[in-house]
Order: structure tokens, then C-alpha cells, then sequence
């Protein structure tokens, strides 16, 4: 594992969706004194410019790097790709990731506690050059979206998992309320897919991304979305 050296930190890659999770990996990864997190990379459906299973739309994304100060590198995906499809992209990106900042050698992942989904990015990783790092991994998912309150951070439901949740979290402000809506068996971070958030503020924003909500709708009946716009000019 690179050390930093002489106060220099080693800069590090960030897999980002625009979520709580993600979030929260790098209010955790800038309170360490080894790594910086040089870029954020994410995965964009380009048919549709929106952030992948999020759906939220590219200009809120990139609103939202710049609110962070931190640029984005953008994995594209074709509408429905494959696993093969989106592992060749997430390779492709990886080596202009290798090009852009050859001394980021790893990449950190929000993930929290399903072993399957930490296994298969190591697996993605191999041969790449790069390995992967989990500042969350095993922290009380219940504690964590507290604490993501309590910090200050605002953010809202853009996709409820029908199947696991009722639609109509979709569009709702995650807070503790809804923390106490959610169904007994549901994650409260959403790690099981329940929900999907994209976050607008914060203690590590230097400006809010003003969000309203706008259309709602179900896809492949059982996602619900709620489109996010622009409401900085409104």
C-alpha cells in the first residue's frame, strides 16, 4: 500500500455516484492524513446524460464536482449494458485515469457490507494497475445515516426500489422522519438497492446545488424516479 511521505499525501480516485454513500466516503477519506481524493469518477448512461441506476441528470452532477471542487471523469454507459460492456468501459476509464494522474494507484468505493459487491470490484481491478479501498466497510449502516444528518448534509430520494420499498419515498428529503418510515426490513443507507439519494449540501460543499423536484415516474415497473432540476434560477 503507497505511504505518504513528508506531509504528501497520496492521491487516491473516488467512485462516485452523487449519493449519500459516496458522500460519506469522502467526508471520511478527507478527515484521514494519508490520502487525498484527486478525482471522482462516474458512470454516466449517455443515451440519456444522467448518472447510471440514479438517473439524475449530468448537469446536476457536474454542479454538484464543482460544489466539491473536485473533477469528474466520467465512465459512459450504453442504456441496459452488459456486465461485459460495463467492466470494458470501467477498464477504459481506468487507463485514462492511469494518464491523467499516473500516481493514483488506488480507488475507493462507498460500499458498506455486501461481500459480493467488494469481491467482484476486486476482481475488476486485477491486472489494472490499481487496487481498491473501502473507507466505510462494516461501519453501522444505521449510525451512518445519522451521523450523515447530524453532519448538516442534505439530500434527496431519486429512486425507490418499488419491490422494497414504497415509491412514494421517491422525491422525499433524507432525514430522520424518513429514516423511521422505512419499512422494518430496509437498510437504512439503502445498501440493498432499496433507494438511491443525490446529495446538494453540506459541511464539505462550498456552495449548495439547488435542487427542486420535478417529474416523477416508474421504470420497468419498479423503479420510481424523481427527476431532479436545476432550481438555482428559479
Amino acid at each position: 500500500m503507497p505511504q505518504s511521505s513528508h506531509g504528501t499525501r497520496e492521491p487516491i480516485a473516488l467512485s462516485w455516484s452523487g449519493g449519500k454513500d459516496s458522500t460519506l466516503a469522502l467526508l471520511a477519506l478527507r478527515e484521514r492524513g494519508d490520502v487525498d481524493v484527486a478525482v471522482l469518477l462516474t458512470s454516466v448512461t449517455s443515451e440519456y446524460d444522467r448518472v447510471s441506476i440514479h438517473g439524475v441528470r449530468r448537469t446536476l452532477l457536474e454542479r454538484q464536482a464543482e460544489a466539491l471542487g473536485l473533477p469528474l471523469m466520467i465512465i459512459a454507459l450504453e442504456p441496459k449494458c452488459s456486465n461485459a460492456e460495463y467492466e470494458a468501459a470501467f477498464r477504459d476509464a481506468l487507463v485514462r485515469l492511469s494518464a491523467a494522474h499516473p500516481r493514483v494507484k488506488r480507488v475507493a468505493f462507498g460500499d458498506l457490507y455486501l461481500t459480493e459487491v467488494r469481491d467482484y470490484r476486486d476482481r475488476l481491478l486485477i491486472d489494472t494497475g490499481f487496487t481498491g479501498m473501502y473507507p466505510l466497510w462494516g461501519e453501522p449502516t444505521r449510525a451512518l445515516a445519522e451521523g450523515f444528518i447530524d453532519a448538516g448534509f442534505s439530500a434527496t430520494i431519486v429512486c425507490a426500489d418499488n419491490t422494497q420499498i414504497d415509491g412514494s419515498f421517491a422525491g422525499r428529503r433524507f432525514d430522520r422522519s424518513l429514516l423511521d418510515a422505512l419499512p422494518a426490513g430496509a437498510d437504512p443507507c439503502g445498501e440493498n438497492g432499496e433507494f438511491h439519494t443525490f446529495v446538494h449540501d453540506g459541511p464539505i460543499f462550498d456552495r449548495a446545488v439547488a435542487v427542486m423536484c420535478g417529474t416523477v415516474v416508474i421504470r420497468d415497473e419498479r423503479f420510481t424516479y424523481c427527476d431532479l432540476v436545476d432550481a438555482s434560477s428559479m
